[in-house]
């Protein structure tokens, strides 16, 4: 059982969830409709990572919407607070989610990264079993997380231990893509590792929350930190990639990635001057 489960919630709190709910679905359903907007400015040998966005936020956006029904089901209003009706709230959409979500953004790095031939499917398969491997872990360590027994901080570790090997190879695939690209290029794939490392590394701090925070607040924080690092690691994420990928595009001579470019810089040159 989640620890959401063991609190009655101010109107406050509960309102502070459902809406970082609503919002976290809201960004996703405007980052599903910039990645079908900004595909044709993409090369096809790239443009695959905008349609990968684009299962990513359909995907999240339902996750969300599931998550907020689940909320809104589980508690009712007594007069005084939010309090537990015969439903359970439940984070285990979150962990079916990420086993979809997981193998797609990490493929998308190895697509704009340029990683081809038998490289691109070592990494990928690197990929899927240590992500995989690392939330499947997990969401046998949070079954546990209420009385935080051996069960909780056993399979976390385990679950750490596959993040650390993902890291290493998304770290693998930057440098690689680094290495191969203009300066202005392999500047966007340094600030990728630093956003792929910080977002990844908040949701461990929403997973020991029950530890480290148990009350209703803790519950709120909890819920804020997932959906600050959803929206970090998917859509800021898909939409960087996105601008790598017409960058690209673009100094191969892909010209609606030019004309795209050249849009932006009149744009903004028209914004400076004006």
């Amino acid at each position: 059982m989640s620890f959401e489960n063991l609190f009655s919630y101010s109107a406050t709190q509960f309102e502070i969830v459902i809406g970082v709910f609503t919002l976290t679905a809201a960004v996703f359903a405007a980052c599903l409709v910039y990645s079908i907007a900004t595909a044709g400015s993409i090369s096809p040998r790239y443009r695959l990572t905008s349609y990968l966005t684009g299962v990513v936020m359909v995907s999240a956006f339902f996750e969300l919407g599931l998550l907020a029904l689940r909320w809104s089901g589980a508690f009712a209003w007594d007069g005084t607070a939010y309090v537990l009706t015969d439903s359970l709230f439940s984070n285990g959409f979150r962990y079916m989610n990420w086993s979809i979500d997981v193998p797609v953004l990490l493929t998308q790095l190895l697509i704009v990264g340029g990683i081809t031939g038998t490289l691109f499917f070592r990494r990928w398969a690197a990929f899927v079993i240590a992500g995989l491997a690392m939330i499947w872990t997990g969401y046998v360590g949070q079954f546990d997380e209420i009385d935080g027994g051996a069960q909780f901080w056993v399979w976390g570790a385990v679950s750490t231990v596959f993040y650390i090997w993902l890291l290493v190879v998304a770290y693998q695939t930057i440098r690689d893509a680094k290495a191969t690209s203009s300066p202005g290029v392999a500047k966007m794939f340094g600030a990728v590792w630093y956003l792929f490392v910080v977002s990844w590394s908040i949701y461990p701090l929403a997973y020991v929350m029950p530890q480290i925070w148990n009350d209703p607040n803790g519950v709120v924080a909890r819920n804020l930190i997932y959906s600050f690092a959803d929206i970090s690691s998917k859509a800021v994420y898909g939409v960087l990639l996105a601008a790598i990928a017409q960058k690209l595009s673009a100094e191969q001579g892909y010209q609606p990635a030019i004309d795209s470019a050249s849009w932006v810089e009149r744009t903004r040159t028209g914004a400076e001057t004006g």
